[in-house]
């Protein structure tokens, strides 16, 4: 059987209709310990709060576990002063009204907020990151996967969960930029993406944004968008 098609197909290649340079700063942050230390999720709670604090809500924490949901939760129920959410408290669609209403709450979730979730506008201005969203490796279907690729001969790593995890985090970020006028940041606590050899490619599948590791830097940019300014940061390399 022939592997060519019985009709022809164009293709269009359409770029995005959206400024990230001057929209959204990448903060990919040097100094917390790694996600495999027991003081990360006091330090990513700490720096959450932070930002949160630097922006007055309108946030996002997204989350690979009910685990890390729940340690964030209780780290910035207790820092935080805005209107505060987590994921289960109430059906999905009541916690998007009342995120969307209050214009500086702060949601924190899993999984099922990283993609399908629309808050366009001023409503949500931060998306923090807790950790890369890697596939858990005891799943049945990721275990048959990566076993499938070794016995080819592959990396199931690196073929597999390199890219998938790439995709999730692109759906991650794809939660800030809703409209030409939405601007904020993006903040990935995960050192890895900055220690480890695979960081470049994922970062490479993210929207080119100005990117910095400090959060002097986030502050600068966010007090230079609200005062309609075009932020002088470098585009990430």
């Amino acid at each position: 059987m022939s592997g060519e098609l019985p009709f022809t197909v164009k293709e269009l290649s359409v770029s995005s209709p959206f400024d990230y340079s001057r929209a959204a700063l990448l903060y990919t942050p040097r100094d917390l310990p790694d996600v495999s230390d027991p003081a990360f999720a006091k330090a990513a709670g700490e720096r959450s709060a932070e930002l949160i604090e630097i922006t007055g809500g309108g946030a996002f924490v997204l989350c690979t576990s009910l685990r890390g949901m729940k340690a964030l939760a209780d780290i910035l129920r207790r820092r935080v002063k805005v209107p505060f959410m987590v994921q289960g408290e109430a059906p999905k669609y009541a916690l998007l009204e009342r995120f969307r209403a209050s214009e500086h709450a702060v949601l924190v979730a899993t999984m099922s907020f990283w993609e399908g979730v629309d808050v366009p506008g001023s409503a949500l201005r931060l998306v923090i990151i807790e950790k890369l969203p890697f596939a858990v490796p005891t799943d049945p279907i990721v275990a048959a996967r990566c076993l499938a690729i070794e016995k080819e001969g592959g990396k199931p790593f690196v073929e597999y969960s390199v890219p998938q995890a790439a995709i999730t985090l692109k759906q991650g970020f794809g939660r800030l930029i809703r409209t030409r006028t939405d601007h904020g940041i993006v903040a990935i606590l995960d050192k890895r993406i900055q220690t480890r050899g695979y960081g470049r490619g994922l970062i490479a599948a993210l929207p080119r944004t100005q990117r910095s590791d400090t959060i002097e830097d986030v502050r600068a940019f966010f007090q230079t968008i609200n005062n309609n300014q075009r932020p002088s940061f470098s585009p990430c390399p």
